[in-house]
């Protein structure tokens, strides 16, 4: 003789529950996937802006010399 007996309506509460349950454990995880994924990106992104950044010419530029016009006397 059963002294609690669930209910159809308290099976159904129970399993909706479990449900969620699963649905919020199931999306941290994508979530965290892609905040890794996110993390691991902006982490490339900001290396390859230090060495472009680092890159130095071969040779320095010649220094810019202002030509006066000349004119021919005559």
């Amino acid at each position: 003789m059963p002294i609690v007996k669930i209910t159809r309506q308290g099976l159904s509460a129970i399993a909706l529950s479990v449900a969620l349950l699963w649905g919020c454990l199931i999306g941290e995880r994508v979530t965290e996937q892609r905040a890794f994924s996110e993390r691991a990106k902006v982490l490339r992104d900001i290396s390859r802006i230090e060495r472009r950044q680092r890159t130095r010419p071969v040779s320095a530029p010649a220094p810019f010399l202002p030509h006066r016009a000349r004119v021919a006397a005559g």
